[in-house]
């Protein structure tokens, strides 16, 4: 993108706002991905920052030739898996309180009561499906459903294969049907 490289010029020219530019055009994209990636509010900023700190501390070495975008996912895909990682990290969509809602609700055509409630509770087992899925199926399903991504895009993202990525998508698919499958026989 011709902005994304005028940015990158700009930084390595010295410019102390180049990055925060940078930051602004992929902030949500990023806070969105760490959210469906970690379950809450609070883990997704924290890795969200250090994502962007991870990017900043890398970004002379960017090649322009390379999509900033999928650098970028990279870097918050891999920050989150590291996260993932930590021994004292709790379980994806936790216990807390206030990682209950993910910041792309759906909105309902009908606002009952009923329906809201109903809404929370696919979401719920969704999220709890997704947080039954090994890092990687979790990392590439989100990647493909959730922020739309190419199976190329994902491909350079990951630094994985275009067969790989194919096969994980199949296989989260299959796994998230079958979570789906088992909470729909429990919630007639």
């Amino acid at each position: 993108m011709e902005e994304d490289s005028s940015i990158i010029k700009k930084h390595k020219d010295g410019d102390p706002i180049a990055f925060e530019d940078l930051v602004l055009a992929y902030q949500d994209k990023i806070y969105n991905l760490c959210r469906y990636m970690l379950g809450n509010a609070h883990d997704a900023e924290d890795a969200a920052q250090d994502a962007f700190l991870k990017a900043y501390q890398a970004l002379p070495k960017f090649r322009p030739e390379a999509s900033l975008y999928t650098w970028l996912y990279r870097i918050a895909t891999n920050t989150c898996i590291d996260y993932k990682r930590k021994p004292v990290f709790e379980s994806l969509f936790g216990s807390s309180e206030e990682g209950g809602r993910l910041i792309h609700d759906r909105a309902s055509e009908d606002p009952s009561p009923e329906r809201l409630y109903q809404s929370k509770q696919i979401d719920r087992a969704l999220q709890e499906g997704l947080g039954k899925l090994s890092p990687k199926l979790r990392a590439i399903i989100i990647l493909k459903e959730i922020e739309e991504l190419s199976y190329e895009e994902i491909a350079d993202t990951l630094e994985i294969s275009m067969g790989t990525v194919k096969s994980r998508i199949a296989r989260a698919r299959e796994e998230l049907q079958k979570i789906m499958q088992k909470y729909r026989e429990q919630n007639p």
